[in-house]
């Protein structure tokens, strides 16, 4: 049965009524009623965790289907300043996914951030703003954002932490994760320069018996190149990703930010 809209005073404002039956087209067959709110807005985003910084960035294309609907659309965001500028922000999210929801989602964080700041007279830590990220998740279970969050900061040690989360609040801490259209080509390329995957000290045996390489944190440098060329990669396979890069590097001094030229074709 197809739920029809009803502005019935009784049940003191809007509800939804099932009495009517569905309508039928000019052959008879039932017509279907759908109700799809969530869209794809294409993108890509990726966090790499370092020893002392935390880098977020994201491509600037949004599209819908096989159309771009901006060429400056950024997925990164700063949270939890005191100023609209976000100028002494101490938290990063990226998200991608459908925009709307996604820019929910960040406006929330970001009221919940600035709250903490008032009430307590200081910043909120990214292990404790990663916790009540995944309750905000959480409450939505059964209507979800649909965008695919990564949260990056500090944490107390003064270390890189980077948060990944699944549309409905899980998460963990990772070295490095990428979401969005292009994901499934950038993890791999992540996977191998970050965490060393495969990578094993040449000399040390054959087959089972060669050692793996001792994962290390990469200097920032570093970190900043294997960026640009994960997203140079992408956007050569991927017609979701492109424009334009930005790139958000969190360090004990502040946030840099960063806009480099991607392929726009």
């Amino acid at each position: 049965m197809a739920a029809m809209f009803s502005q019935n005073p009784v049940m003191n404002g809007p509800n939804y009524s099932f009495s009517d039956a569905p309508k039928t087209t000019a052959n008879g067959e039932f017509r279907e009623h759908r109700f799809n709110p969530y869209t794809d807005n294409g993108g890509s985003t990726l966090a790499i965790a370092g020893a002392d910084f935390a880098i977020v960035a994201g491509d600037t294309r949004s599209t819908s289907g096989y159309s771009i609907n901006s060429r400056y659309a950024p997925k990164v965001f700063k949270v939890g300043g005191t100023t609209s500028g976000q100028e002494d922000a101490t938290i990063l999210l990226s998200v991608v996914g459908f925009a709307a929801d996604g820019e929910a989602l960040r406006d929330r964080l970001d009221a919940i951030c600035k709250m903490y700041r008032y009430r307590h007279g200081k910043p909120m830590s990214v292990t404790a703003c990663a916790k009540r990220l995944s309750t905000i998740l959480y409450q939505k279970r059964f209507f979800p954002y649909y965008v695919h969050a990564i949260l990056g900061g500090l944490d107390e040690e003064g270390k890189g932490a980077v948060f990944s989360y699944d549309p409905v609040g899980s998460y963990e801490r990772e070295q490095s994760r990428a979401g969005g259209a292009a994901a499934s080509l950038i993890t791999p390329f992540l996977d191998n320069q970050v965490n060393f995957k495969n990578q094993y000290i040449p000399g040390s045996g054959t087959g089972h018996d060669l050692k793996e390489r001792e994962v290390v944190p990469l200097a920032r440098k570093d970190a900043e190149i294997l960026v640009k060329d994960a997203f140079d990669g992408a956007v050569e396979r991927h017609i979701e990703v492109g424009d334009g890069l930005q790139m958000m590097i969190i360090t004990k001094d502040g946030i840099e930010e960063v806009l480099l030229p991607l392929k726009q074709d």
